[in-house]
Order: structure tokens, then sequence, then C-alpha cells
């Protein structure tokens, strides 16, 4: 890995260095994205750290292209005027924003449509905006890049549902393997003689077929597309479930049949105004509903993930290096967040290494939960004093990153709280505490009060804080500070060291 033979390299073990500040990856730094899918038109712009971007610009114009297609053959003509003129309003967009020429891909109504190369045609001309048609291979196959974008070296099935097409892909080890595309899509579906009875049977047979050819798919389930986000919303909504972050929510098999149950026995007008789910995205729940229930009956996934990442990544996953796309996207977006607001930028890294005796036990799972929240430690510095921590909190709970369960999240997110404040009471967080158990509450308390006693020893980048040991089995913390820091031991650092001991039930020693 680039860099990689450098001592100085090797600091964050395996994180490496950071790629965003070369100037391959800054390229990547902004790009332009149009999707034009079966029932959906979208913009998206990427901007940040070329890893892990933000969302700079995102934009969605429910067209329904594919509406009619399976009477007349051909795409829906107020949605292809639709569809136009939102194109161009994006080109627009495009230019002002700096991201170079758009990408642009169609799926599945364009490529099945009589006149989809019309209307590419069309578009190119009114707009300059070249349309690739991909097929529905290519489709999983980029949905399946996007899954990765948010979960390297990861391994499952990715199931991505349109508006006229379901793509199936699978991946292990950070590799695209056999891939599948049906029609199971709920514009086709809704248009299917033979009513419930017809459709049930189709696509019982469809995922058959499909199953056969990829043989047993045990283990993670990756649902990606409008459809299914639908979906999971509305089990959030059953289930009464505090953090309404779509990306990396779980559900169990028994959640699925439950929720398909609940759509099923609802008005799905009730059922909208509840979600807050748009009324074209409302209309075509009850069928992706009934091919959802037929896809885990079918493959029988061990968990079943919600990724909000898909083709639109899946094609910003295709432009990045080898090396850059086996970057962990919660370390290279923490960085970025560093340098960028820190006000000493490298000062995370110092007070990781300071507070790192506190968990030599952690596994590596914790250990990158550890560095994240150093290198964020202090990117809210700009907020008011009283809102600091609470900010602090939703930041991390609600920002769009990827490489985040839930309940990290929420582990993240309090770790910065206390960072800030010596108690949670009065904040978010309890309405979230089912989300972490007692003792990951614990470590994040430790961490927080680590970090902002360490905060205190505020020194130039690559200074010596001094040394932290903890003997739990003596209940003792013991801090050594250099000859540098000791002077900035004063009473309010002393009264956030102690508080730390508290925190860890350990006696405070200090040696200068």
């Amino acid at each position: 890995m680039d860099g990689m033979n450098d001592p100085a390299e090797q600091d964050w073990g395996p994180f490496g260095r950071a790629l965003f500040d070369k100037p391959s990856a800054r390229a990547l730094s902004r790009v332009g994205v149009v999707d034009v899918g079966s029932n959906s038109v979208r913009l998206v712009v990427f901007d940040g750290a070329a890893r892990s971007p933000a969302y700079f610009f995102n934009e969605k114009i429910m067209c329904a292209l594919g509406a009619g297609m399976s009477e007349t053959g051909r795409l829906n003509p107020i949605g292809r005027e639709r569809a136009l003129n939102a194109i161009k309003r994006f080109r627009l967009l495009g230019q002002g924003m700096g991201t170079g020429p758009l990408t642009a891909v169609a799926t599945a109504a364009v490529r099945e449509a009589e006149d989809g190369a019309e209307f590419c045609a069309e578009v190119e001309q009114e707009t300059g905006i070249k349309i690739w048609i991909i097929d529905g291979q290519e489709e999983a196959r980029l949905s399946a890049q996007g899954v990765l974008l948010g979960w390297p070296g990861s391994y499952g099935l990715v199931c991505d549902i349109g508006g006229s097409s379901m793509e199936l892909a699978e991946i292990d080890d950070g590799a695209v393997g056999k891939r599948l595309t049906s029609s199971l899509g709920p514009l086709k579906l809704r248009d299917l003689p033979g009513g419930k009875k017809g459709r049930r049977i189709y696509i019982r047979d469809t995922l058959s077929s499909m199953s056969q050819r990829l043989g047993p798919q045990n283990n993670r389930l990756f649902l990606v597309g409008g459809s299914w986000r639908a979906i999971a919303k509305i089990d959030m909504l059953r289930q009464g479930y505090p953090l309404q972050v779509l990306h990396e929510y779980r559900m169990s098999a028994q959640a699925v049949r439950d929720t398909v149950k609940y759509i099923a026995a609802h008005d799905i007008e009730e059922l909208k105004q509840q979600s807050g789910i748009s009324t074209a995205r409302i209309s075509l729940v009850p069928h992706a509903a009934e091919v959802l229930k037929e896809v885990v009956k079918t493959f029988k996934p061990r968990d079943i993930a919600v990724s909000s990442y898909g083709i639109r990544e899946g094609l910003l996953y295709e432009q990045m290096p080898q090396q850059l796309r086996e970057r962990d996207p919660l370390i290279e977006a923490c960085r970025f967040a560093e340098a960028k607001d820190a006000r000493l930028p490298g000062n995370g890294k110092m007070i990781y290494e300071f507070i790192a005796p506190l968990f030599k036990s952690a596994r590596p799972e914790r250990v990158r939960l550890i560095k994240a929240a150093c290198l964020l430690h202090d990117v809210s510095w700009r907020a008011h004093p009283d809102y600091r921590a609470e900010d602090c909190f939703d930041n991390a709970t609600r920002a769009n990153l990827g490489g985040l369960k839930h309940s990290e999240r929420v582990f993240l997110g309090l770790a910065l709280l206390y960072r800030y404040s010596n108690n949670s009471e009065g904040t978010r967080f309890e309405e979230l505490r089912a989300l972490v158990s007692p003792k990951d509450e614990w470590d994040a308390e430790v961490l927080g009060k680590a970090m902002r006693f360490a905060a205190m020893l505020w020194l130039k980048k690559g200074a010596k804080l001094g040394r932290l040991h903890w003997y739990p089995k003596k209940k003792k913390i013991e801090l050594k500070l250099s000859g540098e820091t000791a002077p900035l031991y004063g009473e309010v650092a002393e009264a956030r060291f102690n508080s730390l001991a508290v925190a860890l039930d350990s006696e405070p020693i200090v040696k200068r």
C-alpha cells in the first residue's frame, strides 16, 4: 500500500496515511452523477474526503419513466418530459458547482423502452450529457460496488430494487461475484395480470430460478433502493425505533415478515402521513413488500442491512484506485473533518497515542472507534459552549458516515458528548440508550473523559503529552507528565484527570 514502507507512515497501523491530501485523491473531491431510473431521476454531487465523500448536493425528481411500459413499450411521455427538464437543470447545477462533466447512467426503463435510445439522443442534443445505458448485470455490479464503498471487504448478497427491475449480486471479501437481473420492479409488477395471486406465483418462480443460479446465500442481505428504504422506514415506525438513520439499519427475517403484514393491514395514505414517505414512493411499497418477503424466504439471510449507497456510489467507487478502495471510510472521513475543522489538525493522533494505554484490551472494531473519536474530538469547537456536547452527539449519530453500525454511531456520539460534558443527563442520548450495552456506555464515558483531560495539555503538533498507565487490578491510574507538559497541569486539568479516575474507579497518581 502506498507509503506503508515508510516508518513514519506506519504510526496508524493498518489505517496508514490519509490519502485525501494527495493530488490523485483531490481529483475525486467533487464528482457529479446522474442516475436515470425507472421511477426517479437523481443528481448526486460528492465532495470531501475521497474515500468517504460527503453528499454536497442531492436532488431527486420522481418522473416514473417506466410507468405504463407494459402496455405501450415506450417511456411514459410525461415522465420523459420531466426527466429531460430535470437533466437540463442538473447540467447547470453541475457547472455552478464545478463538478466537471456529469456522469449519467440509465437503467431498466430506458434500456427496455422502444424509444430509450431516442430519449438519450434527445438529452445529449439538448444538454451535451451522454447517458450510458447499462444492462442489468452492470447495474448489479455498480450497486454492489456502492455497498463496498460503505462496507469495504464485506460479504453477502446485494439486492437492488428499482422501478422496473431487481438485481442480485454476490460480494465476497470486497469483490463482486455472480450477478443476475430480473423484472421484479414494482412498476412492472403493478401491471402484471392475475392480481395478487398472479404476482405471488411470478415472484416465487423468478426468485426460485435466481436462487438455483446463485446457489446458497445465507450471509448478510444488503438492501439497496428507494422502495427497500421506504419499507425500512415503516419498520422503524412499527417498532418505535429511536434513531432515524436508514443506512446500516438492521432487520431480522421476522421483522420483515411482521412489517409486510403491517403494510398490508394499514391504509397506504395513513402510512404515508406517519412515515413521511412521498406519494410516488408509497404507491410502490405494497408490491415491493411482496418481493422482499419472498427474497427473505428464498435466501434465508443471517441478517439484513439497509444500504443508502447504491449505483451512484458505485460509479464513484469505480473511479477510485485500489489503494484508496482499501481505506477505512470512517477513518478517512474523520481525518478529513479534522484537517478541515479542528483548531490543531494532527492533535487527534497525539491524543490517541496518549490515551491508548487505557484501552489495551480493546478489540480492533473498538480501536477504530477510539481513533475516530480522537480525530473528531475538536471539530465542533465553533459551536456555542452551552450546546457543544449535544452538537457533537447529534453530528456523530446523524452524519452521513459509512462503516458505522447504529450502536457504533451512538458509542461515538456519546464519547464525543463526554469530551465536552461531565454527564449525559438530559441529553438526546437518553432516547438512544437502548442501542448500546451498559459496558459500551461505560467505555464511551471513559473515552470521552480521557479526551476531555488530554485536550487540556495543549501543545504543538508532534509534542509528547506525557504517559498514562492504568492498573485496573490495583485500581490506580498514573499520569507521568513530560517536562514541557507539566506547567499545563493546572486546576482545571487536575479536575478533569480526577473525573477520569472516578469513571475508572481508580486512585489518581501524578508524577511530574
